[in-house]
């Protein structure tokens, strides 16, 4: 069986905070299973056995023993993930629903998402610009490419 990589060694502040959290039990389910994961760590018990106590993946608890490693008690805090800026702003993306709109280029039957990026690049509305976010700027619209002006299927 190989060697654990992180270990958890809880320091008696550290266990204390812990055992109140989960006397008082005010805190996310989350937050209370991950402290549980800790407590468990330090008493020893393998990756399995804590993942079949607490009815969580093994992989759950060595993320923990991971994360504790780095952050101690923070490891308790769930990350807020940050969003992407956006690529356009809604007069840019009107101008790309337009352009949408517009004749195809000569040359060309209708507009293509490649095409569509080409030009918002070519009129510097950005530096760089994937197909897949103009597909999305005209998902939101559901504007149709080419000269039919946007008229709908049937």
């Amino acid at each position: 069986m190989p060697k654990k990589k992180y270990h958890v060694t809880l320091r008696a502040e550290e266990r204390t905070v812990l055992e109140r959290l989960l006397r008082h039990g005010e805190a996310g389910p989350r937050r209370l299973t991950r402290a549980r994961i800790l407590l468990h760590a330090d008493a020893g018990l393998s990756d399995q056995a804590i993942a079949a106590a607490l009815a969580v993946g093994p992989a759950v608890v060595r993320h923990m023993r991971r994360r504790f490693g780095a952050e101690r008690l923070g490891a308790l805090d769930t990350y807020v993930r940050q969003r992407a800026l956006r690529k356009l702003t809604s007069q840019q993306e009107a101008h790309v629903i337009a352009i949408a709109h517009a004749p195809a280029p000569v040359g060309h039957t209708r507009w293509t998402l490649r095409l569509l990026a080409e030009k918002v690049v070519e009129l510097g509305f950005v530096n760089a610009i994937s197909h897949e976010t103009v597909r999305r700027v005209l998902k939101k619209t559901q504007a149709q490419r080419g000269s039919n002006h946007g008229a709908r299927r049937q």
